[in-house]
């Protein structure tokens, strides 16, 4: 018995840590209002908005705990509970980005939050939130949380975009960016990752401000490296260019326009690419480019 209970509370575990990091499931179909129609966030919803501390506190797993990740550092139910109470929350937006059942007994929620806060200067919070819900004895409780608290990148609001072509072959992508950048003094940016992960398209969207848009133009060739469903394509180049994918994706390397590896990060620094800011970015690029001649 008490194996059995370990191997479950590992499965649960691995399963909560998979789908936030990588929002894999099948998508459920699109009703016209989705967030009414999620019962355990409308009943998460409720509680935030009551100021019900027990009740919402009781809707976070204890066996196993739930695990919770705020603005990229470890915390805890009673933490994440804290947060949104104390907002003081009057009214509250939800747009879902995205919403998957990838088993009868989980639910899988990436949503925008918009809170009308009753505290002191009160004002309109956004926040960035990602729950893994998990039905145990008829009673739906969260399992896991990723959150960001007034994101500063913009967030998206669905992840229909195709970032990562399926029918890419990313090392004669590779070889053509680095002949570009050889012939305009530049570096290639290899941006691992894959369509279904969050942050890939917030990273996205990232690269596309004015001020990132404009260094990357000028500095280098962007190369973007699928890593499929399971994180197992293109595993040749994860390799040669010493991406720790256990660390989370999207990742990043910077290459010579011969293909030698110049950097790669090394501990997950843009996995939460929802709570990082511009300026995070910029020094990065402007770190890893070129100098101008």
């Amino acid at each position: 018995m008490k194996r059995n209970f370990e191997i479950h509370v590992l499965l649960t575990f691995a399963l909560c840590a998979f789908l936030l990091s990588s929002g894999w499931a099948q998508t459920t179909g699109s009703p016209a209002d989705p967030a009414a129609s999620i019962a355990p966030l409308q009943q998460w919803k409720s509680a935030v908005l009551a100021g019900d501390a027990a009740g919402l506190k009781a809707l976070y797993s204890t066996n196993p705990a739930a695990r919770v990740d705020a603005n990229s550092a470890a915390s805890d139910a009673a933490g994440d509970a804290s947060f949104w109470l104390a907002l003081k929350g009057q009214s509250m937006k939800i747009h879902i980005v995205r919403y998957t059942t990838p088993r009868p007994e989980i639910e899988h929620v990436i949503f925008v939050a918009e809170v009308a806060s009753g505290s002191p200067g009160g004002h309109v919070v956004t926040v960035s939130n990602d729950q893994v819900w998990q039905k145990q004895d008829e009673q739906w409780r969260i399992v896991g949380v990723t959150r960001a608290d007034a994101p500063q990148l913009k967030q998206p609001s669905d992840m229909n975009k195709i970032i990562y072509p399926a029918n890419v072959d990313a090392v004669a992508e590779l070889k053509e960016a680095g002949e570009r950048a050889g012939r305009e003094h530049k570096r290639v940016l290899l941006v691992f990752g894959a369509n279904w992960c969050y942050d890939c398209h917030v990273l996205d969207l990232a690269f596309q401000r004015a001020d990132l848009a404009q260094v990357l133009a000028a500095s280098y060739e962007v190369v973007h490296v699928d890593l499929g469903p399971d994180e197992h394509k293109n595993a040749d180049l994860v390799k040669r260019y010493e991406v720790p994918l256990n660390k989370g994706i999207p990742a990043l390397a910077v290459a010579e326009s011969d293909g030698k590896l110049v950097v790669s990060q090394k501990n997950g620094e843009f996995e939460n690419a929802r709570a990082l800011t511009p300026e995070a970015l910029l020094e990065f690029l402007n770190r890893w480019k070129i100098e101008a001649r």
